[in-house]
């Protein structure tokens, strides 16, 4: 597969000034793990960061996290942070802060199994005993704030509630990519948030979209990636060869 994925990467390792790194957090660059506080990269993908950093002309961290918290935790100079799915780069998002704060915090669900990100929150399932039973409750719940006039929807583990605008990681990409007048770009993610960033350079010549799949990937994703990984360690060697 080495031989395999290093003709991939040429797409951007044959012109680093001229590409882009774009990357999730969550199952990309940190192992999932039971409580999203607890998540974190290990100290040789946050090596491979900033040596990127230095190389490429642009690497951005694309998270569905809030921007602050991605950085925090990444910790890495000369990196692009955009939180909350891309919306961070939206004016019109903004406005929706407290009404999703609003919907958060009246939300019947265990607070320790909330993650309210700003722009959005996030409804956990993953230690739940019975998931069926979760998934259930949850749909109630993203009925509740589609009819509040938000956005639901369910990824790994977890319903999602966002403002109802346009912006999403795939125009973060687009935003990203276009100012810095780059026409090369890989992209990895794990979750179905992260097709949008895929679907965003799908028309580039010189592109490669990794999947990094659990068995609760959505099997979407493969099917629009050029390379597919089994593992965040096995998406740190890949990081080692660009």
């Amino acid at each position: 597969m080495a031989a395999t994925s290093d003709a991939l990467l040429e797409h951007v390792t044959a012109a680093p000034e001229e590409a882009a790194i774009f990357l999730d957090f969550d199952g990309v660059l940190a192992p999932i793990v039971d409580r999203p506080e607890d998540a974190y990269p290990p100290a040789e993908t946050r090596a491979e960061l900033a040596r990127l950093a230095g190389r490429y002309a642009l690497v951005a961290v694309v998270s569905g996290r809030a921007g602050d918290d991605v950085r925090s935790r990444v910790d890495v100079d000369g990196i692009v942070y955009v939180g909350s799915h891309g919306l961070e780069l939206d004016p019109q998002a903004d406005r929706w802060r407290r009404r999703i704060a609003d919907f958060a915090g009246a939300a019947p669900w265990a607070p320790s199994q909330i993650e309210l990100k700003g722009l959005s929150v996030a409804f956990h399932y993953r230690d739940r005993d019975d998931e069926q039973a979760a998934v259930r409750e949850l749909e109630e719940l993203a009925e509740a704030a589609r009819e509040d006039g938000l956005v639901a929807r369910f990824g790994r583990k977890v319903l999602e509630v966002l403002p109802p605008v346009g912006s999403n990681k795939g125009t973060a990409v687009r935003h990203l990519l276009d100012g810095a007048g780059l026409g090369r770009a890989l992209v990895a993610g794990d979750d179905i948030t992260d097709l949008d960033a895929f679907l965003a350079v799908a028309e580039l010549e010189h592109r490669i979209r990794v999947a990094v799949l659990a068995d609760e990937s959505p099997s979407l994703l493969a099917d629009n990636a050029e390379l597919v990984l089994g593992s965040t360690a096995e998406f740190l060697e890949l990081l080692r060869r660009l």
